[in-house]
């Protein structure tokens, strides 16, 4: 089982650059095409978020035409520069989808693995929330997963990175909740977040907390106290996830661009 994950493509209407530097329609398409030639197919495309910049309907409509286009069972989470009814109406967020309560959230069983994904976004902020509404969903999933292996998915990571100026605009409300609820299912293999436009690491409640780096720009990896939050045009990347029995969920890093190679080692 291989899961391709992207997050943060913050497409925007053709001949704009989101921030006035990232061409991000050409960094997604390029994102896409090596997903599309990757030795091995994977099973399911999943996006933590930010997949327009304004949220826009001729945003949606761009990136529904790319998904088409790639061909893979999708499944989608919203991120603080996304609109749920604008995402909602343009995008087929297929039969894993559950839009209770208004908001955009997944479960689907793939393999042995069941994948959650929870809606994080709080309307007019950069930060994140989770309400009850979101975590009774996480609950009955958990549930209906009778101890099978979990996987996390949000845009807004519920852990520190280190990061303040990302810190700042973390998941908030709620996060004490969730770190309860996924300490209290040790079949939660990972967490995966987008958001922070950087690849972290951490042990969080129980188990490990992954922030995939964006497919866009870059956020500036700056561990000053104090520092300003400035982004730079660092090659853009995404996460792949194997489960292999026994070994259980393995994360890879796969970097999008034209490099040298591969080359033989002998």
């Amino acid at each position: 089982m291989l899961i391709a994950h992207l997050s943060d493509l913050h497409i925007c209407p053709p001949g704009r650059l989101a921030l006035k530097v990232s061409d991000t329609i050409g960094m997604t398409q390029r994102a896409f095409e090596a997903v599309a030639a990757l030795p091995v197919r994977p099973d399911v495309l999943v996006i933590t978020g930010d997949l327009t910049e304004s949220g826009l309907p001729e945003e949606y409509a761009l990136v529904r035409a790319m998904l088409d286009k790639l061909g893979l069972p999708a499944l989608l989470i919203p991120g603080n520069h996304d609109v749920r009814e604008a995402m909602i109406a343009g995008l087929d967020l297929g039969p894993h989808a559950d839009l209770g309560g208004g908001f955009i959230q997944f479960k689907a069983d793939l393999g042995p693995v069941r994948l959650i994904g929870l809606d994080t976004l709080l309307p007019g902020s950069s930060a994140g929330a989770i309400c009850d509404v979101r975590l009774d969903f996480l609950e009955r999933s958990l549930a209906e997963a009778e101890g099978r292996p979990a996987v996390l998915f949000t845009h807004h990571p519920p852990f520190s990175c280190g990061l303040g100026y990302m810190d700042a605009v973390m998941l908030k409300d709620g996060a004490a909740r969730l770190a309860e609820i996924i300490a209290r299912h040790p079949n939660i293999e990972r967490v995966l977040s987008g958001h922070h436009h950087r690849a972290v690491q951490v042990r969080y409640a129980g188990t490990i907390g992954q922030v995939v780096p964006g497919v866009a720009h870059q956020v500036i990896l700056d561990l000053t106290p104090g520092a300003k939050a400035r982004f730079l045009m660092e090659p853009p990347a995404y996460m792949l996830h194997m489960w292999q029995p026994g070994a259980g969920l393995i994360s890879h890093t796969a970097y999008v661009g034209a490099f040298e190679g591969p080359y033989p080692f002998n």
